[in-house]
């Protein structure tokens, strides 16, 4: 686990604005200059409404995208002046990305989706394989490293994709709409999940839902609105049965 002050800035956006086809006449602007800190250690919800625009939101702060203007910076790196690679770079070894699809590469084991990040990194294969078993069995999905993912079910994979996630360590993982694809039972459990890494490994998460429920779980729930924050204000975590 990296050693962070607990309120070390991880993220930190200043007046970020995002547009869409500039100077066109569709032109459209969907962040409004959104101001945002995130700490090291915090478990965050960003919560709204489809259109509220924390789909864009999350791709700046996954590095996918950048800003059209503002300043953003993650982990202590500039986003807005990273050149290509360096923004490949900041998402492998800064972000873990857990989505609703799962991403696993079909025909793969397991144990080689997780070791992937990894294996970009230049680790060696004995570190890969040693780590991507370690993190499998934390989530419960030890006996099933071999498996692919057709041979698992939503859950499973999900686990999968979140050990992942974790490979390299990364300064903050970003979950989008983590729980979108499973039933109720099997969303408890990833949560659960989650609720694990923060409490007992002091991870930073931001987690990405439209799910005011989900939403309420966190510590801090930050609301948007047409493309603004219009709230943020601390919630609560649910009991978890480790």
């Amino acid at each position: 686990m990296m050693n962070l002050d607990k309120r070390t800035p991880i993220i930190q956006m200043h007046n970020i604005v995002k547009t869409y086809n500039i100077g066109k006449e569709n032109e459209l602007e969907i962040l409004h200059g959104i101001d945002l800190t995130v700490y090291a250690g915090e478990f965050v919800a960003i919560v709204g409404e489809s259109g509220s625009g924390k789909s864009t939101l999350m791709n700046i702060i996954g590095v996918l995208d950048k800003p059209t203007s503002g300043e953003y910076f993650l982990d202590g790196v500039n986003v807005q002046k990273a050149s290509p690679d360096e923004m490949s770079d900041v998402r492998n070894q800064k972000i873990g990305f857990v989505f609703q699809n799962f991403n696993l590469i079909g025909r793969t084991t397991a144990q080689k989706n997780v070791e992937l990040p990894m294996l970009y990194a230049g680790a060696s294969r004995q570190a890969r394989a040693k780590r991507a078993q370690a993190l499998l069995e934390m989530v419960g999905m030890g006996e099933r490293r071999n498996h692919q993912p057709n041979e698992l079910s939503g859950g499973q994979k999900q686990r999968v994709a979140i050990a992942r996630s974790l490979i390299n360590d990364p300064s903050i993982l970003l979950a989008d709409e983590p729980t979108g694809a499973l039933d109720s039972e099997t969303s408890r459990h990833v949560m659960d999940i989650f609720h694990r890494l923060h409490q007992e490994q002091g991870k930073t998460i931001v987690l990405i839902t439209h799910s005011q429920e989900l939403a309420a779980e966190c510590p801090r729930i930050i609301t948007l609105r047409d493309g603004r924050i219009i709230s943020d204000q601390k919630g609560g975590v649910a009991h978890v049965d480790f």
